[in-house]
């Protein structure tokens, strides 16, 4: 009996260590999470998290995956209230010089040896900087291009040139529209990083601007005025119903299931409309530039979805590990292995472009290198201008300011208003926020 009892008293300890142990490991976990959109690479980035888990099996990754518009709004609340309830942002080319300058953001200029930082894409890496240091890495890059149907523009006995301008396009439009097909698809959904990306980036191309040298906002102006009466009634003679709803998701999903005859939109799309798993015409996509108006400006922007990790964090190295894995060279090699090399994540390294295997897999791969460097942030206009930013403006009331204009432009589209009236509203509204945040003198 009192062998017996020395015996169940040490299994006792024994499954009390062992308890101890895994309460112990329990809680040197660390749960990092990740906030991002609900676009197709990273959907599949989510896919691919057991590689960097197996490598890093004390972190835990929760995913909170949002649409675009709500993305934004909950990461800016959250950083700026310094809540606290992500570890890693999804942020683009706007937020991140205008974050760092205000500390909200952590500096990612060691993220190891391997990472190579130098590989990145100039134009993408300037665009994520502050004062030469690195604070969100790359996960795509994009400019913007034609995308269009092959079958359709030879059945209609029509020629795309590679740099066309928006009278070829219109026309091509009218005339490849069906009972069957919309002859164009094109940004309807408010927001400043929704129809408001794809319309300044137009507008540029008319000549037209957000602000002269003073900061006085220019709706009032005739370029504005061509602008968006041109891309109405284009929407209207050979887009799909309901296109003021339709943002990057939906246009996407139309011309994949064969309901677009062109789509003008961000190069990252490429990659998706020629993936026969994706799309239904993928055998039939061809690409072009942005258009143009014989102004000197296509209507092409500069944009990447990046990674962030928000300042103040306390999981900061668990974070720039994610955030090193996620951008890495690895990474792309991993999509790749995966995926094909056509399906990596575009618009961020050099050795990239450079390698003949994607090359020969991505035929939109130079196309899209070729738009991404022709992107001018610092000279987006015709005219000249006191801001950076080709589809936005580079102050921190451009997101507030961005957005009710789009809500205007996109209810013009929807037919609840005239486009006078659309601009005349604009106009104010930009007015009186320029002027109350004393950039109007």
């Amino acid at each position: 009996m009192k062998l017996l009892a020395t015996s169940s008293l040490g299994a006792f300890a024994a499954v009390a260590l062992m308890s101890g142990a895994m309460m112990s490991g329990a809680l040197a976990e660390t749960r990092l999470t990740i906030a991002t959109v609900n676009n197709g690479d990273m959907i599949r980035m989510q896919k691919l998290t057991d590689d960097f888990t197996k490598a890093n099996p004390d972190i835990v990754l929760n995913w909170v995956t949002l649409e675009e518009n709500v993305l934004r709004q909950k990461v800016t609340t959250d950083i700026a209230t310094k809540s606290g309830q992500y570890d890693v942002l999804t942020i683009g080319t706007y937020e991140v010089p205008i974050w760092a300058k205000k500390g909200w953001l952590v500096p990612l200029d060691d993220l190891g040896a391997g990472y190579d930082i130098d590989d990145l894409l100039p134009a993408i890496r300037t665009g994520l900087s502050l004062d030469g240091k690195l604070y969100a890495a790359p996960f795509y890059g994009e400019s913007s291009m034609i995308m269009y149907r092959k079958d359709l523009f030879d059945k209609a006995g029509i020629k795309m040139p590679e740099s066309p301008t928006w009278d070829f396009v219109a026309d091509a439009a009218r005339k490849i529209t069906s009972s069957e097909t919309y002859g164009i698809c094109l940004r309807g959904k408010a927001g400043w990083g929704e129809n408001m990306a794809f319309l300044s980036a137009t507008a540029n191309s008319f000549g037209a601007r957000w602000f002269d040298e003073k900061w006085r906002p220019q709706f009032d102006q005739p370029e504005w005025k061509n602008a968006l009466s041109f891309y109405i009634k284009l929407m209207r003679d050979a887009g799909p119903p309901g296109a003021s709803s339709n943002g990057f998701n939906e246009n996407l999903a139309l011309f994949n299931a064969g309901k677009c005859g062109m789509w003008i939109d961000a190069t990252v799309a490429a990659s998706f409309v020629t993936n026969p798993k994706d799309s239904k015409v993928a055998d039939k996509v061809g690409f072009a530039l942005a258009p143009n108006t014989g102004l000197g400006k296509n209507a092409n922007w500069l944009w990447a979805w990046s990674l962030a990790v928000p300042g103040g964090s306390q999981k900061v190295a668990a974070a720039k590990k994610f955030v090193a894995w996620a951008t890495s060279k690895h990474y792309l090699e991993l999509v790749a292995a995966k995926e094909g090399w056509a399906n990596v994540p575009p618009g961020t390294r050099k050795s990239l472009y450079a390698n003949p295997e994607y090359q020969k897999a991505a035929p939109f791969a130079k196309l899209t290198l070729d738009s991404i460097n022709s992107a001018d942030p610092a000279h987006p206009t015709v005219k000249p201008v006191p801001y950076v930013g080709i589809q936005f403006v580079a102050i921190p009331e451009f997101q507030a300011i961005g957005t009710a204009v789009g809500q205007q432009f996109s209810g013009a589209l929807a037919g609840s208003s005239s486009v006078d009236d659309a601009l005349a509203s604009a106009q104010t509204i930009a007015t009186r926020d320029m002027t109350k945040a004393g950039y109007i003198k």
